[in-house]
This record gives C-alpha cells, sequence and structure tokens, in this order.
C-alpha cells in the first residue's frame, strides 16, 4: 500500500484543550449574533437558537463526563433535554420532536458555565484512563466534543443567517463581503490513477468513524473546473428556464420543486427586477457577487450538470484531483498546515468570496478553491467504507443514522469550517434536498 500521509498529529492534537477553549470562545461570539432571538426557529426542521446554546455543553459532559468517566449528571434534566438535536425530513416531523416550553436563558447559561468547569477539571481524570480506554487515550474523547462544538459552528451560522438582517446583531469587527467578477471558465484534465481516501487508524491521532479504514480506487482520467460553479454562471440556468425545464431534473427532484415552489436557488430572492443574493448579516445584488461559487442543493446541481453536459465529480475524483495519486500531500497545496492565504474556511469571513480570491491553495494540478469557500456536492452516496466499525461508543450512531441512500457525500469545506476539519480523510454530508447549509459543486467531464 501506499504511504498515506496524515495531518501532523503535532498540528492537530497537541493542545485540545487549548482547541476547545478557543472553540467556546467561536461559540460565544456566534451566539452573541442571536441578540434576542434565543426561541426563533428560523429553520422548523431545527429546534431555537436556545437548544443549541444548551446542546453544545450537554454533549460535551455526556461524552468525557459519562461516557468516559462514569460520573452522575451537571443538571439530571438538561443533560437529557439537550442530548440531541432532530434531523427530520419535514415540518411535521420537527413538530413532533420539539416542545413549546424551554428553560430560561439565565438557567441555559448557567449550566453551560458548569459544564465548562467540570470538563477542565475532568481532564486529569480522563488522562489516567489512558491505558484501559480508548476514548481516553490522547484525549480522543476531547477531540470528539471539539469536533462536535466546530461543526455546530457551520449550523449556527446558516440558522443566523435565516433569522434575518432585521433580528440577529453582527459582530462590529466583522469583514466586509468581498465582491467581484467571475474568472473565465476552464478546466484541468486529470490523468488517471488510484485515489486513497479515507485513513488508517494508526496514522491518524483522530477520525469519525466514516474515515476509516483506508482504501484504494482506480480512478479513470477526466476533466474537471478550475472553479467551482459561479453565481454568474448559475444565473444562466435559471434565466434560461432551468427550474422549469423538466429535463434536468429527475422524477422525485421534480416532485420537491413543485412541493416547495423552488423556481431559484435558496438565498436568491427578485425585488424590482433584479436578483439580489442574502449574506449572512444582509444582502447583497446578484452582479457584485458573480465570482462567488453558487450554493445550491444537491438536486439544483445535479441538474446544472446534465444542462451543462457534465456531471458531479465523485468522492475518489475530488480526492485526486486535490491530493494526487496516492497520499502525496496533507492538503491541496502541500504539507503547510492551513492558512488563511490557502482559502475562506476558520471565519475568516462570514460569507463566500469569489473563486479565484485564493490561488496560493491551488492543487498540484493547478484546481484552485477545494478547501474552504463551499462544501462540494459528489455522486458519492454517505455510507460505510468496507470494514466500517462505530468505534465511538459513547456516539455510535454518529454516521450510521445518516446510512440510508438520502444523504451525498461533500468535500472540501466552507467559510466556518475550522481548520482542524480540513483533514484529508474527514467527510461531511447533507440530504440531497437541504437547502441551508453552505454546499457548492463543480463539474467533471469524462476523459
Amino acid at each position: 500500500m501506499t504511504d498515506r500521509t496524515a495531518i501532523p498529529p503535532t498540528a492537530a492534537d497537541a493542545g485540545l484543550v487549548d482547541q476547545l477553549e478557543a472553540a467556546w470562545e467561536r461559540s460565544d461570539r456566534l451566539f452573541e449574533a442571536v441578540g434576542d432571538a434565543w426561541l426563533e426557529r428560523p429553520i422548523p426542521l431545527r429546534h431555537p437558537f436556545l437548544f443549541y446554546l444548551g446542546h453544545l455543553p450537554a454533549f460535551g459532559w455526556n461524552q468525557v463526563g459519562r461516557g468516559v468517566l462514569g460520573r452522575g449528571p451537571v443538571d439530571a434534566e438538561l443533560d437529557v433535554l439537550f442530548e440531541r438535536g432532530i434531523d427530520p425530513l419535514d415540518e411535521d416531523a420537527a413538530a413532533e420532536q420539539s416542545i413549546g416550553s424551554w428553560p430560561t436563558l439565565e438557567r441555559v447559561f448557567a449550566y453551560r458555565d458548569r459544564v465548562r468547569e467540570a470538563l477542565r477539571a475532568a481532564v486529569p481524570d480522563v488522562r489516567a484512563r489512558a491505558g484501559e480506554d480508548a476514548l481516553a487515550e490522547d484525549l480522543r474523547i476531547y477531540a470528539v466534543v471539539l469536533e462536535h462544538e466546530q461543526m455546530h459552528h457551520e449550523t449556527l451560522l446558516y440558522l443566523i443567517e435565516e433569522l434575518g438582517a432585521g433580528k440577529s446583531s453582527p459582530p462590529a469587527d466583522r469583514p466586509e463581503l468581498v465582491t467581484g467578477p467571475a474568472p473565465a471558465p476552464d478546466r484541468v484534465a486529470i490523468p488517471g490513477g488510484r485515489a486513497v481516501i479515507g485513513a488508517d487508524r494508526e496514522r491518524l491521532s483522530f477520525g469519525w468513524d466514516n474515515e476509516f479504514p483506508a482504501r484504494e480506487v482506480d480512478v479513470a482520467g477526466f476533466e474537471i473546473d478550475r472553479f467551482p460553479v459561479t453565481v454568474a454562471a448559475y444565473r444562466e440556468f435559471v434565466e434560461a428556464g432551468g427550474y422549469e425545464d423538466e429535463r434536468w431534473w429527475t422524477p422525485e427532484d421534480v416532485a420537491w420543486l413543485r412541493e416547495h415552489g423552488v423556481r431559484h436557488p435558496h438565498r436568491w430572492r427578485r425585488e424590482g427586477g433584479a436578483w439580489i443574493r442574502r449574506t449572512t448579516f444582509g444582502q447583497v445584488p446578484l452582479d457584485r457577487v458573480g465570482g462567488w461559487p453558487v450554493v445550491v442543493t444537491c438536486a439544483e446541481a445535479d441538474a446544472y450538470a446534465r444542462w451543462a453536459g457534465a456531471r458531479l465529480p465523485s468522492e475518489a475524483e475530488l480526492t485526486l484531483c486535490a491530493f494526487g495519486p496516492g497520499a502525496e500531500r496533507a492538503f491541496p497545496w502541500g504539507a503547510e498546515w492551513p492558512e488563511l492565504h490557502h482559502g475562506n474556511f476558520g471565519l475568516k469571513h462570514f460569507d463566500p468570496v469569489p473563486v479565484d480570491a485564493h490561488p496560493a491553495g491551488a492543487s498540484g494540478r493547478g484546481v484552485e478553491d477545494l478547501v474552504g469557500n463551499g462544501w462540494e456536492w459528489t455522486t458519492t452516496e454517505f455510507g460505510p467504507y468496507p470494514g466500517f466499525e462505530p468505534w465511538i461508543r459513547t456516539y455510535p450512531g454518529y454516521s450510521a443514522d445518516f446510512f440510508d441512500g438520502a444523504h451525498r457525500v461533500l468535500f472540501g469545506g466552507a467559510w466556518g469550517t475550522d481548520p482542524r476539519l480540513l483533514r484529508r480523510s474527514f467527510r461531511n454530508w447533507f440530504h440531497r434536498h437541504y437547502p441551508w447549509a453552505s454546499t457548492t459543486f463543480r463539474l467533471v467531464r469524462s476523459g
């Protein structure tokens, strides 16, 4: 087997507790943007913001305190109430799973602070169990808590965006929008080769169950767009009547369009004859952001690809063009730990930027914007690699609950993605019709 390069442990796993403290600070900053809208449910399929304020600490204690150390509750009621969110497919199911009365904001803030203190104090006791519990080795259970917190930063971002500018409270130091036109279309030829997807457990100090084990996949040569599909390019599809022409959509997707009245991307709207694109804390004329990647569902990406005479890439194809054959690179640009000149991630911005804004992040083949600026849809159904094992006993359903044939693998990362989650084996996934997440795409054509 080819030697497989992983994220250097010194960069990814040293100082886990310090990284968790930094994640808590980011969570607090995002929650400040909620303003007074704690009980709002801007996405009907999700709980109100107050739930997430309690869910993040509850998850931490349930994993560390109860799961590894076998201790009692911090707050018996709140530990259970905030244990897990909901992921229904329709609003009726969401209504059945939600509740009408929530604890006071003051009580949830106090609970958050008590849990954080308990997690700080528990570190020596977790370390002491390292010889008898794999989750205690290298404080892996703290990595579970940390990355769960970081993933939910992206959830909070799109919930805040749905809340709307009139109700959210944007941070005073948020950066200005970076706007610009779309670059000229270009394609890159990728020779066929062997892609290594996933990771070997012994080469990665921490990874989620769906990342293991590594396997090699032979990939035929293909051509891929140098950049993700832009707002300007996708606008041509919309204005050509793409949403009304059933040739480009599967019967299932046509039914989804009709049921929800979908006629353009979720973040777009018409105002006085002009297109407007909603941002996290406001809006911008579509003409100004033609160079941004378009954010759409997988169904919309598939339809555009058919219209353009192309298709979406597979997980293995994106892996091959990002990292080269075998496992030559830890990141598209090489071995250097992700820095902000490599891409739009880590909340450098609260929204996309033009797809050609980070040439330093290009892969060895010259494909750009593979990491950050939007999770890219693939044709790969989210499921287990051969040899899959739900090894995190405190969270056995993390992946397996979504091995249902309805979710697709996403690749790369978005503007809210922490650099830690940019490791080459990390996998994200969403339902094909989920319109709220930061999901983009690019096209491939067979060689």
